[in-house]
This record gives C-alpha cells, sequence and structure tokens, in this order.
C-alpha cells in the first residue's frame, strides 16, 4: 500500500480511532473524513472535513484514494429516520467512490443479520451492505460480533448493568449465545484485509474463540470486576420492553443502546471461518478482552 491512499470514515469514532492508529503503525498513507474542522498538528495524517451525507463534500475526500473504510452508522444521530440517514449515507458514498475510481471498499457490519425477524439495527446493517456490494469497487464485508473494547457501546452497557444492578430480572434474550470479539483483534482484521488482497470482495464472520450466553458474559464480567451477579430470566420481558430500562440505567445514548438491546434476540455466532485462514491471529478470549479494557480505562 505503499504511497496509496486510505480513506478512513468515521474516524472518530470507537473502531475508527483504533484503526487510523494501527494503519500508522504500518506506514500507510491516511486520510480521514471528518464533519468538523479540526487545528492543525505535525500529524502525519491528513484530514478532509466532509459528511456523508452532504454529496458535495465527498469529491475532494475520495480523489486518489485507493482503498476506503466504511465505518459510519447513523444511530449517534438520534434513533428516528436512522434507517434512511444510514441509505443516504451509503448511496452518496457509493456513487462518490465510483466517481472518484476507488478501487477497494472495507466495511465492518454486525453478525446475526439473517433470517425474517431482525431488529431495525441489523435491517439497516444489511442494507448498508448491500449498497456497498452494490458499487463498482470490491467491497469486503466483515461481519463482528460483539466488541469488546473501552469506550464501545456494547462493552459499556455490560459493564453499567454489572456495576449498577446486582440483581437483573431480564428477558429470554440472555440466554441467545454470542461469540464475542475483542476490538484488538476487529482492528487486526481490517489491517489484515487491507494487506492481504485475497479478501477484496468477499464476506467473513469474525469472533473471538468463546461462543457464549449474554448471561454468562454478565456473569463472567461480574466474577472478574468482584461482584456478585443475579440475574433472573422471565419470559414476559420482551427485548423491546427491556431495552427501556437498559437505556434509562446505562451511559450510552438511548438512541445507540436501545436498538442494540432490540437486536439481542438475533444469535450472533460466525457460521464461517475463511478469514482465521487468510488471516491468521491469536484470538483474545472475552475474559482477557474485559481485563486489557478496564485496564484501557484506567490509563
Amino acid at each position: 500500500m505503499k504511497g496509496k491512499i486510505v480513506l478512513v470514515t468515521g474516524a472518530n469514532g470507537f473502531i475508527g480511532r483504533l484503526l487510523t492508529q494501527a494503519l500508522l503503525a504500518e506506514d500507510v498513507q491516511i486520510r480521514c473524513l471528518m464533519r468538523k474542522t479540526v487545528p492543525p498538528t505535525d500529524s502525519p495524517i491528513e484530514i478532509v472535513q466532509g459528511d456523508l451525507l452532504e454529496p458535495a463534500t465527498l469529491p475532494a475526500a475520495m480523489a486518489g484514494v485507493d482503498t476506503a473504510y466504511y465505518l459510519v452508522h447513523a444511530m449517534a444521530g438520534g434513533r428516528a429516520g436512522f434507517e434512511r440517514r444510514d441509505r443516504d449515507a451509503a448511496e452518496n458514498f457509493v456513487r462518490a467512490a465510483e466517481k472518484a475510481g476507488v478501487r477497494r471498499v472495507i466495511y465492518l457490519g454486525g453478525l446475526g443479520e439473517t433470517g425474517d425477524d431482525l431488529s431495525e439495527h441489523l435491517k439497516s446493517r444489511l442494507e448498508v451492505a448491500d449498497i456497498l456490494r452494490s458499487g463498482k469497487f470490491a467491497t469486503t464485508f466483515l461481519r463482528a460480533a460483539i466488541i469488546i473494547g473501552a469506550g464501545g457501546a456494547s462493552f459499556e452497557m455490560v459493564k453499567a448493568l454489572v456495576e449498577r444492578l446486582p440483581v437483573m430480572i431480564t428477558p429470554r434474550w440472555v440466554t441467545t449465545l454470542c461469540q464475542p470479539i475483542a476490538v484488538e483483534d476487529v482492528v487486526s482484521y481490517l489491517v489484515g484485509c487491507l494487506k492481504d488482497e485475497r479478501t477484496a470482495g468477499g464476506t467473513f464472520d469474525i469472533g473471538g474463540p468463546d461462543v457464549i450466553t449474554y448471561k454468562e458474559m454478565m456473569e463472567r464480567f461480574g466474577r472478574i470486576r468482584g461482584r456478585n451477579l443475579y440475574i433472573l430470566p422471565v419470559p414476559v420481558l420482551t427485548p423491546r420492553l427491556s431495552s427501556y430500562w437498559v437505556g434509562f440505567i446505562t451511559p450510552v445514548a438511548p438512541s445507540v443502546s436501545m436498538p442494540l438491546i432490540e437486536g439481542l434476540k438475533n444469535e450472533v455466532v460466525c457460521r464461517e471461518h475463511t478469514i482465521q485462514k487468510l488471516i491468521p491471529l491469536q484470538l483474545t478470549s472475552y475474559d482477557e478482552a474485559v481485563r486489557r479494557s478496564l485496564a484501557a480505562e484506567k490509563s
């Protein structure tokens, strides 16, 4: 990738910040698309002001780009209409990328995006993937499970629930299986896809080594924090109803936390493992990912 420009959208986000630093360590020529102006620094990272919902701002960001990372979603802007905003942003991105001759796009979406009973969040993530794959460029689609890392919405929700509610009355979604993955491993896969052309145009499931229920996730988090946790599943509490008290208890914005909670009814487990052959990693266990995240928060 020497001499080729790599664009990172969503560079100010949870994953975007870590990915940008990882690419910098790989001596990649990075350009970041940001909605707000940033004071000049001596950083080698190029900052271009723009917004995926404002097509006129995109040509300057796309000029000369070889590969672009698509890491944006519209939930943080408020729950009402986020599907439309996600759709518009993806369509604007595709048009601008095609016009600029972008060769590759790497998109981080989510697991659980199959079946007829999807949450609004998962439906929107799948729609974005379909829009990106309709482009003339080669789209690499990474489908991630729950991402564990300091500052990430899923981690912050679990942390708040464990620390503020020693006794939880929960819906049946606590028995749904998931395959959490450490944020460091997600970033390693994102960088690995850039470096390995065999991933161009492919769709890959990414998850950690542990397949556990959400109940086990919270119980193990509690043990690491030295807290006893009592979880009482009840059949009458739906994911939508539980999303209201989760939104009230946790510091994560309701526009983000509520769609995530409603999606917990969908199992998020890797169904294919091709990525492990193309980009072999020593995957981080769930417990170690939690310990690293808690240490990162302290520091």
